[in-house]
């Protein structure tokens, strides 16, 4: 699918030697550091709710064409390819296997009836479907989409947008949760989940993303 030397393959081992190579990564937001570097000055400053964020590749070519057949053109098979990618992530491996729950970042009502699935539910399965749980974080308001926003307007846009079931908080306290979404841009709607998880009482949140916007 990227050079299409494989037609029964997504991905071959050649594309993902020459685009997927890991680099060094904030361990709190995942945007890029010089080597040697645990977290961005952004993030020492201003600590986001998440304890460690792991991104397998950049949002460009070839990976944000495979994202958006993914998301838009169905091609829900993808969620295979693109977690099996993400467990050879460094630290993904072990992120997961600590991990009580791994939670998708869900989608409005509106949203899955209007694509019929929910992409990062399905990388979550393809990670650890004994682990994933659903119905535990709640979309309850549908929101503009994020990649229409700026920075500010996707702040405001999130406000009030998820919550926990309610019979669920007894659940969370003391979790180690692992938070799965495809793409992570400005951070806003994995925050925002995050800081509800928090304030349930989880112990640890880790988000995992496929793909991380540079």
């Amino acid at each position: 699918m990227v050079c299409h030397a494989w037609p029964s393959r997504a991905l071959c081992a050649a594309c993902v030697h020459q685009f997927a190579q890991p680099v060094a990564r904030c361990n709190t937001c995942a945007l890029p550091v010089l080597a040697g570097m645990q977290q961005c000055g952004k993030c020492i400053v201003n600590a986001p709710p998440l304890d460690q964020t792991l991104a397998s590749v950049a949002y460009a070519f070839p990976w944000s064409g495979l994202i958006q057949g993914f998301k838009f053109h169905e091609d829900t098979a993808m969620a295979r390819t693109m977690a099996t990618l993400m467990q050879s992530t460094p630290w993904v491996e072990p992120a997961l296997e600590a991990a009580d729950w791994v939670l998708a970042v869900p989608l409005s009502r509106e949203r899955l009836q209007e694509r019929g699935f929910n992409q990062s539910l399905l990388l979550a399965q393809a990670l650890d479907r004994d682990k994933t749980r659903t119905g535990v974080l709640l979309r309850i308001r549908h929101t503009e989409a994020q990649s229409s926003l700026s920075r500010a307007e996707r702040k405001q846009n999130l406000q009030g947008a998820f919550m926990l079931e309610p019979a669920q908080y007894a659940h969370i306290r003391g979790k180690r949760i692992v938070i799965v979404d495809d793409v992570m841009t400005t951070g806003t709607t994995l925050y925002a989940a995050a800081r509800i998880l928090r304030e349930a009482g989880a112990a640890h949140i880790t988000a995992l993303v496929f793909s991380r916007t540079e």
